[in-house]
């Protein structure tokens, strides 16, 4: 049996986060290679939908990193990611996918460490959760072209999220969600 290793979207604020990445590659700290690193210019300009169709296309975590609250460089950028964050939270467990693969982290330039010991972590707590239970069901039945129910279930589970990304094109994020708890 091959052991899990988790797959991590990591969108990186261009100022402060992606340079605290690099400064740590620059130190030769190390960290997991499980990251695949997305450079934003800014966490404020992360969309729901990026994260969403992250987890659609497989991955196990999304990091969304960006400069100290008070240090945007857009004055107000990083206070929006947050608002977003916790708002996403409650969708992802709505979704069936537990919060924790979702996480928000506040790094600087000058954070080479913070950014590595970040990696770890996340790395260690999606290996404990395992597979995304969506995917879990996908990787097994994706064969089956929707012969079994569980298949159908997670097809539909799919368009839900397809649904939800379209939703979440407002920049507002003023949308009204209502999934329903099918099977």
């Amino acid at each position: 049996m091959s052991r899990f290793e988790p797959k991590i979207i990591g969108f990186l604020c261009n100022w402060c986060s992606y340079a605290g990445a690099d400064l740590a590659g620059m130190s030769r700290i190390h960290y997991p290679h499980n990251i695949r690193i997305i450079r934003v210019m800014c966490s404020g300009r992360v969309d729901p939908a990026f994260i969403l169709e992250a987890f659609e296309l497989g991955a196990d975590g999304v990091l969304v990193a960006g400069c100290h609250l008070g240090d945007c460089h857009y004055t107000t950028g990083n206070l929006k990611a947050q608002r977003r964050f916790i708002m996403l939270k409650a969708l992802l467990e709505q979704l069936g996918i537990e919060p924790e693969r979702l996480k928000l982290e506040w790094i600087s330039a000058a954070e080479g460490e913070k950014f590595a010991r970040a990696i770890r972590e996340m790395v260690e707590e999606l290996k404990k959760l395992g597979l995304v239970p969506l995917m879990k069901r996908m990787r097994c039945d994706r064969s089956s072209k929707l012969k079994t129910p569980v298949a159908k279930r997670s097809y539909d589970f799919m368009d839900r999220i397809k649904l939800l990304k379209l939703s979440c094109k407002s920049s507002t994020l003023s949308f009204s969600i209502s999934i329903s708890q099918s099977g």
